[in-house]
């Protein structure tokens, strides 16, 4: 009965979809039957609109118009873009929010060493295991960044040039090297799920097979698509991008669950055996990936999801926060939070916020959790973005850039799925942020969550590393060394260094050997 579910679901989903996956891979003119079947949803759906310009169509661009057609479901679009435009009224009872009850959370800044050593022990030993993967959200461009490339393309500006992908599939290819070396096993393999979105796909996978999967085996490099959804104008009617094309937009980094199920990854974790997946955004150059202390504290605690955090800078840092709200893990938006609860202290620390849990997106899953998710993922709320949507004037036939928001964009969060856990299930582990986050938003310059302070995060980080392992670094106004992932995951194994002078700027890439930056 529950394969049937699932398989009954799994066809729901991959209407919803509109993935390079789902286009057939040659197109025919539909029969005048096949027209009329599919035209009638439309027109019962009074979404009739995007077949205006049909007949005056070639025989491709008729097919290619009907084959997207048929992958959306109309009165599924009007259900879901209705209930965002008219949510329920809000509870006149203002929400009550807390923080995470202590049982369900840790800090590596206060906690006991040993516990950290343990969780890193544990999750050292389920990677050695295979058992642990990791799902990379990467489907955004670098616009604001000044570039029409994946963000994970970008260049941070350090001495060795990486990129984003590069760093992280580095850190990889190194906790793989770890837990092969700890634990004396032949192979050890974390494979690699990267969720693209449709304008960045092809040039993802392109970039990937020019650098050789950054010494990744290919096959445990898996490229794949989250989906789309049409986008909807100001009077709820589905847009059209050109006269033989709906207008559609990425499903948001909520869409995560369903793309894991309709593009067949999570039937390769199962095939693979895994048991715990990490999960976090590109844009963050300091991201531990597969982090073995992560892993082995949300494993040891048995827990569906945890959260990675780090400390709110100050009450009006704009940053989402973990928390309890009404009694359930959530996550709530700056916005959300009055002033006197954003600069409310806490009792046992004074000198601390009550709510600093900032949420940086960096999640761990149970596979169980994920296994379930046709039981949960229609409940999943959309939420509206107003845009400046292009469209085609169905009424003129001219392609049109608005100067204001002229449409939505229905989209989910990924933590959308927390208050649906019970407290138990649920755990959220502090980190350092100068350790563990530094994300990529901004233009150069900007002097914020930018590549200048992306790359000095790193340089810093690395410089602390070789002073911790008994180095010396010489700044000569510059500051800050490049470790490489492929020597240390983080800050282990540079013994070789003590004792040594590091002229700064400085790369450190192989065992004993220093490279200063052009």
């Amino acid at each position: 009965m529950a394969a049937v579910v699932k398989d009954t679901v799994n066809t729901l989903l991959d209407k919803l979809h509109l993935s390079s996956k789902d286009a057939p891979v040659s197109l025919k003119e539909p029969t005048e039957e096949e027209l009329e079947e599919l035209r009638k949803k439309y027109v019962e759906a009074k979404q009739e609109q995007v077949f205006t310009f049909y007949d005056e169509l070639n025989t491709t661009d008729k097919a290619q118009l009907f084959a997207q057609l048929s992958t959306i479901d109309p009165n599924h679009i009007n259900e879901i873009s209705h209930k965002a435009l008219n949510p329920p009224p809000a509870a006149k009872e203002q929400a009550t929010v807390e923080p995470l009850p202590e049982s369900a959370t840790a800090s590596v800044l206060d906690s006991n060493p040993n516990d950290i050593e343990k969780w890193y022990t544990y999750g050292l030993e389920l990677i050695a295991e295979n058992k642990v993967a990791v799902v990379l959200m990467a489907g955004g461009q670098g616009t604001r960044l000044g570039s029409s490339a994946p963000k994970g393309c970008y260049d941070i500006g350090l001495p060795s040039h990486k990129s984003l992908f590069q760093i992280q599939a580095e850190r990889i290819w190194k906790v793989q090297q770890l837990a092969q070396t700890n634990y004396k096993k032949d192979k050890v393999v974390v494979p690699w799920y990267v969720m693209t979105s449709g304008p960045t796909r092809g040039t993802t996978e392109k970039f990937f097979e020019e650098h050789n999967y950054f010494g990744l085996n290919k096959e445990d490099v898996v490229i794949f698509e989250q989906g789309v959804l049409p986008c909807i104008s100001n009077d709820g009617k589905i847009l059209l991008e050109s006269k033989s094309k709906v207008a559609v937009a990425p499903d948001g980094n909520g869409g995560i669950y369903q793309a894991l199920v309709t593009s067949d990854v999570r039937t390769d974790m199962r095939k693979r055996g895994i048991e715990h997946v990490h999960s976090y955004c590109v844009d963050n150059c300091l991201v531990k990936v597969a982090d073995p202390v992560f892993t082995g504290f949300s494993a040891s605690k048995n827990v569906d999801i945890a959260t990675k955090v780090v400390r709110k800078r100050n009450a009006t840092e704009s940053v989402g926060l973990i928390l309890l709200k009404n009694g359930k893990p959530d996550v709530v938006e700056y916005s959300e939070i009055d002033k006197e609860t954003s600069e409310a202290k806490d009792l046992k620390h004074a000198d601390l916020l009550k709510f600093r849990a900032a949420n940086i997106v960096n999640h761990y899953y149970s596979f169980r959790f994920l296994d379930s998710i046709e039981e949960w993922s229609h409940k999943l709320p959309h939420h509206v973005a107003r845009k400046k949507i292009p469209f085609t004037d169905t009424e003129t036939g001219e392609y049109k850039k608005p100067e204001k928001p002229n449409g939505i964009k229905l989209e989910q969060f990924v933590f959308d799925c927390f208050p649906m856990l019970p407290l138990d299930k649920f755990a959220s582990l502090e980190v350092k942020r100068e350790d563990e986050f530094s994300p990529l938003k901004n233009a150069r310059g900007t002097g914020e969550d930018d590549a200048d302070t992306s790359k000095k995060d790193i340089l810093d980080q690395g410089a602390r590393w070789v002073r911790a392992a008994g180095g010396i670094v010489v700044n000569e106004g510059q500051t800050g060394v490049e470790v490489s992932p492929r020597i240390s995951y983080g800050g282990e194994g540079l013994t070789f260094l003590k004792g040594r002078t590091i002229n700064a700027p400085a790369v450190i890439e192989k065992e004993g050997g220093e490279g200063a930056s052009a």
